[in-house]
């Protein structure tokens, strides 16, 4: 049998997911989320993060302090990790942590608002109860199991720049305008999204090159396919010259701002203000049109270049940058390889199989519902026309669930991304949990929609919410007794 058949569309599904994926999600999404990871990082005490998510901290503050930072942020499990890498860092106990990575992409306000309006607010109420009451239980469960490593984490020295148990006002402003880069860059609402200014340039067979590059990489959004656009082509092509200027620049920062990191930074600058923009190629000319967030953008890289500049001193920008650093040369390698598998993976699974296995509430289909979630990753608000999709050609809203529950945690380049930050055995518990976790939310959603009494499936949750406290209890007491 000749596997040539087979190779070619399997690595054309991985190019064709991975520049998608680095058009449409690394510039307003990854970058300003590796530069709030190097502030936590380098400019915030470690004192800080400890007081309110420490593994000591009191878990009525740090477990619900860890879900409502979740909730604002309307961003992908790959997003989410250089940030959840950055509170970890500093200190942050295993379980907020947790909480903080497994609610940000499911229960985020974004996240839920479109799910209400796509599939019911009946979806979108049971995903944000569920999303909460589950992740603050798995990262409790978390905290339990490795509760010794979060101790020896706890009593390790700072290595960081900051010098204080407080955060100066400086790195207050520093982390909000960066947050609200990210927030530009991933909140869709009309005031952002809408063209501001509309200006054409006389640029011919650019529809052309687009309809090309349709046939490299599909667009579909009910099939969750993001396709790769003229304007993404060109976004590409300035990251690949993003490459050499960090590497020569940031990976010598300790010695000083050198010219090559000046010429990342501005560059980078450059990229995230293009990838603000919204570009319409036609026949005879390009059509450009400045929405909401490229003025956004704007404004607050303006407002970073000259807080930077003036308020921080040298060794802080130095640390900053070089934290930033590490972290994509931790995390960016493996998240493009993990993409180009999913990619492959996607070119080989078809939808049509797991919605011949979950047309019924069984463990069986909410299983194949998270495996599914696994295997296929979407983006954040992707998965959910994904999601009315496989509704509509019959899949049951119980495995389709747990299909929402896991979808989000679960991308296989977020597995190990993970693995990278908090080893093996933490990763490959957290994964077995949230499995667990969504193929029970899958199966009582389920139930529900079949007719079983509201009461009766509340009183089975809180029974099992009572008996993982009895059991966390007294692990902690055995824990205790033997230390």
């Amino acid at each position: 049998m000749d596997p040539l058949p087979w190779i070619e569309p399997v690595l054309r599904g991985g190019l064709a997911s991975l520049g998608a994926y680095l058009a449409a999600h690394v510039l307003l999404c990854l970058i300003p989320a590796f530069f709030i990871a190097g502030a936590l990082a380098a400019l915030v005490p470690k004192e800080s993060i400890t007081r309110y998510l420490g593994c000591n901290a009191p878990k009525r503050v740090a477990y619900p302090a860890a879900a409502l930072a979740g909730s604002m942020l309307a961003v992908c499990s790959c997003t989410i990790v250089p940030l959840f890498a950055g509170i970890h860092r500093k200190g942050a106990g295993i379980g907020p942590a947790i909480t903080f990575l497994f609610f940000a992409p499911a229960g985020n306000i974004l996240a839920i608002a479109y799910t209400g309006a796509a599939i019911g607010n009946d979806f979108a109420l049971a995903r944000i109860a569920l999303s909460l009451a589950f992740g603050i239980g798995i990262g409790l469960i978390m905290a339990t199991i490795f509760h010794r490593d979060d101790l020896a984490r706890a009593q390790a020295p700072d290595d960081g720049f900051a010098g204080s148990a407080r955060i100066n006002r400086t790195t207050w402003y520093l982390l909000a305008m960066l947050l609200g880069l990210l927030v530009f860059g991933t909140l869709k609402v009309a005031l952002l999204l809408d063209a501001w200014v509309s200006l054409s340039l006389p640029f011919s067979g650019t529809d052309r090159i687009e309809r090309l590059l349709f046939d490299l990489a599909p667009y579909d959004p009910s099939k969750g396919e993001e396709g790769l656009t003229f304007h993404g082509a060109v976004l590409i092509a300035l990251l690949i010259a993003i490459a050499p200027l960090a590497w020569r620049g940031f990976g010598s920062v300790d010695g000083g701002l050198n010219r090559w990191a000046r010429a990342a930074l501005g560059l980078i600058a450059l990229t995230l203000l293009a990838a603000a923009i919204r570009v319409v190629p036609g026949a005879d000319n390009v059509s450009i049109e400045l929405p909401g967030k490229f003025f956004g953008a704007a404004g607050t890289l303006a407002a970073i270049a000259l807080l930077a500049g003036t308020r921080l001193t040298g060794d802080e920008l130095q640390q900053w940058l070089w934290e930033a650093w590490r972290f994509v040369r931790q995390i960016f390698p493996i998240l493009v390889v993990g993409v180009f598998v999913v990619g492959m993976a996607r070119a080989i699974v078809r939808p049509e199989w797991i919605e011949a296995v979950a047309g019924a509430n069984t463990v069986p289909a909410n299983v194949a519902g998270v495996a599914f979630g696994i295997v296929m990753y979407f983006p954040t608000l992707v998965e959910v026309p994904v999601a009315k999709m496989f509704l509509s050609l019959g899949m049951h809203p119980g495995p389709l669930m747990a299909y929402l529950m896991a979808d989000p945690e679960l991308s296989l380049q977020s597995i190990l991304m993970t693995i990278a930050i908090i080893g093996r055995a933490k990763t490959f518990t957290y994964v077995a949990l949230v499995a667990l976790f969504s193929t029970l939310a899958g199966l009582a959603f389920g139930a529900w929609v079949d007719g079983t009494s509201a009461w009766l499936l509340t009183g089975l949750v809180a029974t099992l919410v009572a008996l993982i406290a009895v059991a966390l209890q007294a692990l902690n007491g055995r824990g205790l007794h033997r230390a």
